[in-house]
């Protein structure tokens, strides 16, 4: 097992991307510049009580206008991927229509500053920011949405494909059908479970229309992909509830979305347990071949892992609906400021069970990080230990991973910059470059210089 930088280095394979990755409404900002309309994150931003500290994206990290000088931080870093998502109301207004040539161009510009940098862009379509007025029309619980997020990928491809590639459809659909249509944590801040599901299938039918469409118009060999948020889930003993608790678990966190790109269908124990609560995916003729069109590579996106029990507190195995308890318990490990757990252990066997249920799926790790309570000096410079210590456990994991044959062949760390944290608008920070929220000032911490060092070895191995 690697244990030091250099060991982890060495078990990582010739070729190995290094990168940061980023979204567009966590740090553009300009949410009214040239053409752009309203997202559902800029309409959930003003309910009151959404947001931590009521905060919005409007400016977030000035990145719309200052996007040379934050290519010339990647370069700085000597990292070789620069993974970003394109903003669908800046491209495509209102989510009809043709193509807003204003909006394509801050992209075309990004690219060109990119290649010219010798950085690989990675381009992700969808990370999150759906048009209000498709939202307005039903959201991604209505079919006709995957029909229009393939007809925008397609204005995105059309313009940036002779460049790009590397290419994702979807950044974390879990995220946008259970946290925007479940929980009402996220945009549009929905609470209906049903919907949720049909969000899910839509999800991945938008991805399957998109992913074959442009295979089809590709103008060459181009690797087009799908970005999971996924994780281990642990049962909290062997006592059969807490076994079937990990395993609905794992089945709504990753098989629900991995076996039907994949293997071209549902998970059967998924589709029963969804059918036992009253809720059937909207699944029409033709759909599953759709979704499993043949990905190159699977983004892989890992915080932490969780450990799951069936029974409540009281010690009853059922809630007040009849249905089995599923709750997450503690693993007792140290946590970041997001009250996240870290398991980097999880992390490895993640990978592996990936590599063991969908062999020949080649992986990136598309996001890993950790937001800390970080302490800036008068310079606005951070020495944060704790964040580059959770890079060396979690690299660590993945070369661990790659050395029990699982075909991984980059790391993207989450994130460039401090940025727009979703519900906890700017109180947690995530990057590896400080962003002064008032000044704009970007200012790399430690961990930004261990990523460089550790890019740098790599290279020189």
């Amino acid at each position: 097992m690697s244990t030091t930088p250099e060991a982890l280095i060495a078990e990582l394979p010739t070729g190995f991307r290094w990168g940061v990755a980023t979204s567009a409404y966590q740090i553009e900002g300009a949410v009214n510049d040239d053409g752009r309309t309203p997202s559902i994150w800029d309409t959930f931003c003003q309910v009151p009580g959404a947001i931590d500290n009521a905060d919005t994206g409007d400016v977030a990290c000035d990145h719309y206008h200052r996007m040379p000088a934050d290519v010339a931080l990647i370069k700085d870093l000597g990292l070789d991927t620069y993974r970003f998502s394109v903003a669908w109301p800046r491209v495509q207004p209102r989510g009809k229509g043709p193509v807003n040539p204003a909006g394509i161009g801050f992209y075309d510009k990004l690219v060109d500053e990119l290649l010219a940098q010798g950085i690989d862009p990675w381009v992700t379509l969808y990370h999150w920011d759906l048009p209000q007025e498709l939202e307005d029309a039903g959201g991604w619980p209505v079919r006709d949405t995957a029909y229009r997020f393939a007809e925008y990928a397609m204005l995105v491809f059309d313009a940036l494909k002779d460049r790009v590639d590397t290419w994702t459809t979807l950044n974390e659909p879990w995220c946008s059908a259970m946290l925007g249509y479940a929980y009402s944590m996220h945009a549009p801040g929905r609470r209906e479970y049903p919907a949720a599901l049909a969000a899910v299938h839509h999800l991945l039918l938008g991805h399957g229309l998109a992913t074959s469409q442009m295979r089809e118009a590709s103008p060459r060999k181009l690797e087009i992909g799908i970005t999971l948020n996924v994780a281990t889930a642990y049962p909290a003993s062997d006592a059969a509830p807490d076994v079937d608790a990990a395993r609905r678990a794992d089945g709504m966190g990753r098989r629900i979305y991995l076996d039907p790109l994949v293997h071209g269908h549902y998970p059967a124990d998924v589709v029963a347990d969804l059918a036992r609560e009253g809720v059937t995916l909207p699944v029409a003729d033709g759909d599953l071949e759709i979704i499993s069109s043949p990905i190159d590579v699977l983004g892989v996106n890992y915080y932490f892992s969780q450990k799951f029990t069936g029974y409540a507190e009281d010690g009853s195995t059922t809630d007040a609906d009849g249905n089995p308890v599923s709750r997450d318990v503690p693993l007792g490990k140290p946590r970041t400021a997001m009250d996240w757990e870290i398991v980097p252990e999880g992390f490895t066997e993640l990978l592996l069970s990936i590599h063991r249920d969908y062999p020949g799926l080649p992986m990136v790790i598309t996001e890993n990080g950790s937001a800390f309570e970080d302490v800036p000096d008068a310079d606005d410079y951070v020495d944060d230990t704790d964040r580059t210590a959770y890079f060396t456990s979690h690299l660590t994991a993945v070369a661990n991973a790659i050395t029990q044959g699982a075909d991984i062949r980059g790391y993207l760390a989450w994130s460039l910059l401090d940025n727009f944290e979703w519900a906890y608008g700017y109180a947690k920070r995530f990057g590896i470059v400080r962003v002064n929220y008032e000044t704009q000032q970007r200012t790399p911490k430690a961990s930004a210089t261990y990523l460089k060092q550790l890019a740098a070895q790599h290279r020189a191995h």
